[in-house]
């Protein structure tokens, strides 16, 4: 792992995943290392929240830990399952070779041969490398009860298995959390975490952005894609693109061999930044010549 002794370290290590950040980013992420705590990113979908654990995880040398939220989510699935049916079959062997004391057929079938553990009690276990990345991503989408948990779960990094008792992390694990806010997440679980708003990059950074990701990209393509998805953003759409819009579009025109944007070239290749059809149809016809026109309008030297 290397060493992350200042902000400029942590900079520089994101950088070489193709991470491109601005410094307030690489702050809060600086100070979640040093002093441990979790990292809670706000901020709209597409720029870039989930990326940075990735990112993190690689450059560390860390084993990055994934918990996808969802509706529904509760402690229990976050934490561990037992593998029914492997229980299943050693009770038929069990029943097969003469049946077996129950209390001990039983202390046998409740023992970590036949625990599977789930990404909260794997971010608990020891890893080769050091403590793991747990992302715990869309945390939005869940529900009180779940956050409720997982401020216990955070507070004291352990979790408790009523077979099996409490397991503590030996390591704490660097936690990010997410949000696309599509709720507020309560506060009591964000005074836990040091907290950052992942913004829409500004045009020179997006440009930053889309050389590492798309690096083939020539510049002229380059800045019309960006200017021209920076420019729908200001539109009045159901879902604004985000920053993982312009490394897809930009990746579409490369493969298609686009070296110049034409309203035919946006109207066929709409579905890799827009996703809903609403949208599309908006920027359909004149209204896509129009944005295109002002676009190159605003990228001709003065």
């Amino acid at each position: 792992m290397r060493d992350m002794t200042s902000i400029d370290d942590v900079q520089a290590m994101l950088a070489g995943q193709d991470y491109v950040c601005g410094r307030a980013l690489a702050t809060v992420v600086f100070l979640a290392l040093r002093l441990g705590r979790p990292l809670f990113l706000e901020g709209e979908a597409g720029v870039g929240k989930t990326e940075i654990a990735k990112a993190l995880a690689s450059g560390l040398g860390r084993r990055l830990i994934r918990l996808q939220c969802y509706e529904g989510l509760d402690a229990a699935t976050a934490v561990y399952e037992w593998n029914f049916a492997e229980q299943m079959i050693a009770i038929r062997a069990a029943e097969a070779a003469g049946g077996a004391d129950a209390d001990m057929l039983k202390t046998e079938l409740f023992t970590e041969d036949y625990l599977i553990e789930r990404p909260l009690l794997q971010a608990m276990r020891p890893q080769p490398g050091g403590a793991p990345i747990l992302l715990i991503d869309e945390l939005d989408r869940t529900d009180e009860p779940f956050e409720a948990f997982l401020l216990e779960a955070l507070s004291d990094f352990q979790v408790t298995i009523p077979e099996l008792g409490t397991i503590r992390a030996p390591e704490p694990p660097i936690v990010i959390l997410t949000s696309n806010r599509t709720r507020e997440v309560h506060d009591a679980l964000k005074r836990r975490c040091l907290y950052h708003w992942v913004d829409y990059p500004s045009f020179e950074r997006e440009i930053e952005i889309l050389h590492a990701r798309a690096p083939e990209a020539a510049e002229h393509l380059s800045q019309q894609v960006v200017a021209f998805v920076q420019r729908l953003r200001s539109e009045d759409l159901f879902k604004k693109p985000g920053v993982a819009e312009t490394i897809d579009w930009a990746k579409c025109l490369l493969a298609l061999d686009v070296l110049d944007l034409s309203p035919e070239v946006i109207a066929d290749t709409l579905g890799a930044i827009l996703k809903y059809q609403d949208d599309i149809q908006k920027l359909q016809g004149s209204e896509a010549k129009r944005i295109l026109d002002e676009v190159k309008s605003s990228l001709e030297p003065a």
